[in-house]
């Protein structure tokens, strides 16, 4: 029978099994006029086939978004553990193709070793029926699987009746992520240069052994270590250079104190946390071969540089008890390691404590200092080789209340440590300013100038102000700089001097030739004075080496067609060998020593009765 007319004998039979003969030969009738058009018995013929349409779709939608989801999704029979079902991104995670796995057992696909697993996570789940959850774990499976971190998921389907069904599972490979937040872990934790912990793993480090050692009632010791003329590496050879040396050192100072905790703290300091109990002379053993091995020369890309290391050593619990006492007098040791000449052990001892605090004390009081006008400007005359004065360099003098007179190298480096020679800077520039401003000789008058005036603040706007507010005509005013100006932000110095030069005023390098980079600096820059460092002047009569360097330089400098100036000229002799080699100028106590502008009254053309009553 054709199955077309036993639809339609079917739909026409009524529950007695008669048959409606007129409606059975309307429906067949209608057929043939339809010509084989799709036929529709009755209206639920026709919702039957419309559904089974969608479900149809519904299934191809689905597999199509399961096909294509980008973590691996399988599909397993509850009682049999057989693949049943697979997605591509199975297919790329497993390493084969679908049809190598499908309709199989674990024990025909893996390893014994991890079909035993696998087999055993599944009864697992199909006994409880609880799904299971495996986050961040290795997985062995598959080409994609070793050394793979995944998050896997489990769970139990069951028909109608309750009884296991299939088992779905999920596998998320989440290496990746896994990777990526243990980096920015390590990277919150170790100094990018070197990989070594950085400062806040040794403050965490530090904290962990203080709380052990007070429990435990056990010592250690903690070394304070800071690179001797690194800073000369990276002025020479550039920082490149510097940043191989410093891993190289890092290194070396890992291997050396293998088994200590060896961090970096930030630029060239170091600090290692020895082990719990080590004997004092073990550590200062170990502290002095770190002097010795650092001390020899490191090789790096052929450039040869001669680093050194100083250490300072801080005992728990005698030299403190927490973590601020114990780092402080560590870095007391080490600062007197360093003041006593470098490439030194240092101890802390009870007076470094107190030296330490009144260095900070000073650091505090001249702060007060300024505030309370305790800052002098005394000035030194310069004069031409033949005595005719010129001009006076400004000099700064702290006048203590109780201390006296503090000498200028012990103050100015803490101002320049703590940023306060910013303001000091721009107080020294006005009042100099200010005084020359009133001379009735338009002589000049030199300012010096920290790199650290350079780096921070608007100098160019404070110079300019400055001038206007006392009236001093810039070309009156020399800025002296040393090239630790130029040594940091090179281009954005040199282009801070030549605006402060468009505007008028005089450039001179101070310190020539202590530095490293003086000839190249040349180049770069028109300065309009070279200045002699004192220490050749001094030795001119004493060693032929300091004559000769005196005579390069003035002879490198007539050729550059800038005027040279000599300080610390002190004898007649001195001044006859300059006036010899053609030295245009010159700054000593031959000349004059530093001090209060009431000396000087004469030279810069204001009478004693005019001061009296201006």
């Amino acid at each position: 029978m054709h199955r077309l007319f036993a639809e339609q004998l079917r739909c026409e039979t009524d529950a007695t099994g008669q048959v409606d003969l007129s409606k059975l030969c309307g429906l067949v009738s209608a057929a043939y006029e339809t010509c084989d058009r799709p036929f529709v018995t009755n209206g639920r013929a026709q919702t039957r086939d419309r559904a089974e349409e969608d479900l149809l779709r519904t299934r191809e939608f689905l597999d199509t978004i399961i096909e294509n989801i980008p973590i691996a999704i399988f599909a397993k029979c509850a009682t049999s553990s057989r693949y049943i079902l697979l997605n591509r991104a199975g297919e790329d995670y497993y390493g084969m193709p679908r049809e190598q796995m499908l309709g199989r057992t674990p024990e025909e696909i893996f390893s014994a070793d991890v079909a035993r697993v696998v087999n055993e996570q599944d009864r697992r789940v199909v006994a409880s029926g609880t799904p299971m959850f495996l986050e961040e774990h290795l997985l062995e499976v598959g080409v994609k699987g070793r050394d793979r971190v995944v998050n896997s998921r489990k769970m139990l389907i069951t028909d109608g009746d309750g009884d296991p069904q299939y088992l779905v599972g999920v596998i998320e490979d989440v290496t990746e992520r896994v990777t990526s937040r243990q980096r920015i872990s390590h990277l919150a934790h170790h100094d990018v240069l070197t990989d070594l912990p950085n400062r806040s793993a040794f403050n965490a480090a530090l904290g962990e052994r203080l709380e052990r050692a007070q429990e435990a009632a056990t010592s250690f010791a903690v070394l304070s270590l800071d690179l001797d003329r690194f800073k000369e590496v990276n002025d020479v050879f550039g920082h490149p250079v510097g940043d191989m040396l410093m891993r190289a050192a890092a290194d070396r100072l890992a291997t050396e104190a293998e088994g200590a905790f060896v961090a970096r703290i930030g630029g060239d300091e170091f600090m290692i946390l020895m082990p719990d109990n080590t004997r004092r002379e073990d550590v200062l053993a170990l502290a002095e071969r770190l002097v010795e091995t650092t001390g020899k020369e490191l090789e790096v890309d052929d450039y040869l540089s001669h680093v050194g290391l100083s250490v300072g050593i801080a005992f728990y619990p005698d030299d403190g008890t927490n973590a601020a006492k114990l780092l402080a007098n560590a870095d007391s040791a080490l600062y007197r390691a360093k003041r006593e000449g470098r490439g030194r052990v240092r101890c802390f001892e009870s007076e470094m404590d107190q030296e330490l605090r009144d260095r900070r004390l000073l650091q505090h009081d001249l702060r007060q200092a300024l505030e309370q006008n305790q800052l002098l400007v005394y000035f030194q005359p310069q004069a031409r080789v033949d005595g005719e004065v010129i001009g006076f360099e400004a000099l700064l003098r702290w006048n203590h209340p109780t201390r006296g007179f503090v000498p200028p190298d012990q103050f100015i480096p803490l101002a320049e440590e703590n940023g306060l020679i910013v303001q000091i800077g721009e107080w020294i520039l006005r009042e100099a300013c200010r005084e020359a401003a009133s001379w009735p000789r338009p002589l000049q008058v030199a300012v010096n100038l920290s790199p650290v005036q350079f780096q921070a603040g608007d100098l160019e706007r404070s110079i300019h102000q400055i001038l206007l507010e006392t009236g001093l005509a810039p070309t009156r005013l020399e800025v002296e700089i040393t090239e630790g100006v130029l040594i940091g932000d090179f281009t954005r110095a040199l282009n801070l001097l030549r605006r402060l030069k468009a505007l008028g005023i005089r450039v001179a390098m101070d310190d020539f030739g202590t530095g490293y980079s003086s000839l190249s600096y040349l180049q770069s820059f028109p300065f309009d004075k070279i200045k002699i460092d004192r220490s050749f002047i001094s030795n001119l009569e004493a060693t032929p080496q300091s004559a000769e360097i005196v005579r390069a330089v003035l002879s490198l400098a007539h050729a550059l067609n800038i005027p040279v100036i000599a300080e610390g000229v002190e004898t007649e002799a001195q001044r006859t060998f300059l006036a010899r080699e053609a030295c245009e100028e010159m700054q000593g106590y031959l000349v004059g020593r530093p001090d209060l502008i009431e000396r000087y009254l004469d030279l810069v053309g204001v009478t004693v009765e005019r001061r009296l009553y201006a």
